[in-house]
């Protein structure tokens, strides 16, 4: 998922995003431990997009300081 696209994303979406890309890394970690894993670089993807939605969710709350 690119930043563009989550940039048009509102907060419950993004929210629900983040929910479940954590989901989904600790899904990939367990099968990284049990020798189950298809594509380990999908690891390093999703916790690519997890940084950019936080990194999205970070500039809206200072946003809405100022």
């Amino acid at each position: 998922m690119k930043a563009s696209e989550i940039k048009y994303l509102s907060e419950t979406e993004l929210e629900t995003k983040l929910a479940e890309l954590k989901a989904e890394l600790f899904n990939l970690r367990f099968q990284l431990a049990v020798n189950q894993l298809d594509n380990p670089t999908r690891i390093k993807a999703v916790k690519k997009d997890i940084a950019r939605i936080k990194t999205i969710q970070r500039e809206r709350e200072l946003t809405a300081q100022n």
